[in-house]
């Protein structure tokens, strides 16, 4: 069940004594995750039980978010939530705008050159500062670092699970 949620936070500590959470966002929509009335699920990542919460308000702090969930009052009842992951189903994903994807539809897809060359496989997406690059997996065994730039993603056919891509100098 778990392969078909989708993180959106976890919640990393308690905030005050009235049983507000501290969440480490893992969403771009953080305004749409923690609206009031959002349906969420609490994942323990050990057991993996699923816990359903309503979220009664929410506010950013310190690159961070304050949650409140219904039914929750007091620090002693949401301490035992600490370290657990927030989960969404995957058919509740925002729309996005054209050329832009989520890290689960990347990760998976093959990778092609311009000159139609198999390059291997996208595993992990990195976040090191000004673009993604991802980590694909060549047949080789080895990695390739490809920049998420203009200059070298091509296309983008999330459907068929295909990126092409120009092999700039110096990637190989």
């Amino acid at each position: 069940m778990t392969e078909s949620l989708l993180m959106v936070g976890k919640i990393v500590n308690t905030h005050g004594i009235r049983g507000e959470l501290k969440v480490l966002l893992h969403t771009d929509f953080p305004e749409v995750r923690f609206a009031p009335k959002s349906r969420l699920l609490i994942v323990h990542p050990e057991n993996g039980i699923l816990t359903e919460v309503t979220v009664v308000s929410s506010r950013p702090n310190k690159g961070m978010y304050v949650v409140k969930f219904a039914g929750f009052d007091n620090i002693n009842e949401v301490e035992k939530y600490k370290g657990t992951d927030l989960k969404v189903p995957k058919e509740k994903t925002v729309e996005l705008p054209e050329n832009e994807y989520y890290f689960h539809e990347i990760i998976g897809c093959r990778v092609i050159s311009d000159e139609d060359e198999d390059l291997g496989v996208i595993e992990e997406i990195l976040r090191p500062g000004a673009n993604d690059v991802w980590v694909v997996k060549m047949p080789s065994g080895n990695q390739l670092l490809l920049p998420v730039i203009d200059d070298v993603v091509l296309d983008v056919d999330v459907r068929n699970q295909l990126v092409k891509v120009h092999l700039m100098e110096g990637l190989l």
